[in-house]
């Protein structure tokens, strides 16, 4: 739990004091906004794990606050629990059914329900395995039902990504280091989609291994996997020390007493459309791109990264 992020909306300072105080001595990491704009601008540079949001807000309603949040891929499976002295039917239907929200509570509060409910909403969804741990991307089942519902689509994307060099990494540098590289990639794939894709697409990771997800409703668009491709490659130096950044790679024993050299971390890129179906299951779909992963060719110098397209 110490990992976990709350992200406070309330106007009202002294409200979000209680909040904040109560669920930080609780163990949990808090984040506070007043505005509904700030609110947005926080989870889009740190998505947080579940979001108290009050309705009232002196710029834009929550109710809006949450459709922003639910439009955006990487924010739409956050936890939401709504906090408000609006407690008529209506405005439940409004908050259950057009922001989607996971837990409706009216004011005034009990603070020890408030942290009851935060606590449930976080343990449901990792009980469910719907989020990442490290990145709190959709994976497992979420990520699966999305590919099923492609077997019998048209018009479809699928990206699959891979971190080379990762393991290697992270065995080097240790597992919280890795960890940054995991949360930093999931934000570079979420901004570039973010400002290319569009609302209906998802960014997802798989359980096991450094991959990523991209699913978008359209022909594959090549804009998207450059900039990705290329800001990889500008910024992931930056995770190395100066040493390491210098010489191009890390030097480190193989197990053999032997020194081996593993170069920069790098992204393989396989792109699939409908058009390289039919596929039977998700199975096959998912081999599919790991296959045409491990054809990419990962070059050196500044562009180590590669995009590869299936029957393109």
């Amino acid at each position: 739990m110490a990992h976990e992020t709350i992200l406070i909306v309330e106007d009202d300072s002294a409200i979000s004091r209680l909040l904040e105080v109560y669920l930080s001595n609780k163990g949990y990491q808090i984040y506070t906004a007043s505005r509904g704009n700030e609110a947005l601008e926080i989870c889009r540079a740190t998505p947080p794990d579940l979001i108290l949001l009050d309705v009232r807000l002196p710029d834009i309603s929550g109710y809006d606050v949450g459709m922003a949040l639910r439009a955006t891929p990487d924010t739409q499976n956050i936890p939401i629990v709504v906090l408000t002295a609006f407690t008529e039917h209506n405005d439940r239907m409004i908050a259950h059914n057009t922001v989607r929200a996971d837990y409706f509570l009216g004011k005034p509060f009990d603070i020890e329900e408030v942290y009851w409910v935060v606590r449930n909403q976080l343990d449901e969804g990792r009980r469910r395995g719907q989020f990442h741990p490290v990145t709190n991307l959709p994976t497992g089942e979420l990520v699966n039902n999305r590919l099923r519902d492609l077997l019998s689509s048209e018009g479809w994307t699928l990206a699959l990504i891979r971190i080379n060099g990762f393991e290697s990494f992270t065995q080097f540098y240790g597992v919280m280091v890795g960890e940054n590289v995991l949360k930093s990639t999931s934000l570079l794939i979420s901004d570039v989609v973010g400002r290319h894709g569009s609302s209906g697409d998802m960014l997802g990771q798989m359980v096991a291994g450094p991959y990523f997800v991209v699913i978008t409703s359209s022909e594959p668009n090549s804009a998207i996997y450059q900039e990705l491709t290329e800001r990889f490659d500008a910024d992931i130096p930056l995770h190395y020390d100066y040493h390491d950044r210098e010489r191009g790679g890390l030097e480190m024993d193989s197990g053999d007493g032997q020194m081996r050299r593993f170069p920069l971390m790098s992204l393989s890129v396989g792109v699939l459309t409908s058009a390289d179906g039919p596929f039977p299951d998700i199975r096959e779909l998912t081999e599919v791109a790991e296959e045409l992963l491990h054809r990419t060719k990962v070059g050196g110098g500044d562009r180590r990264s590669a995009v590869i397209y299936g029957k393109r």
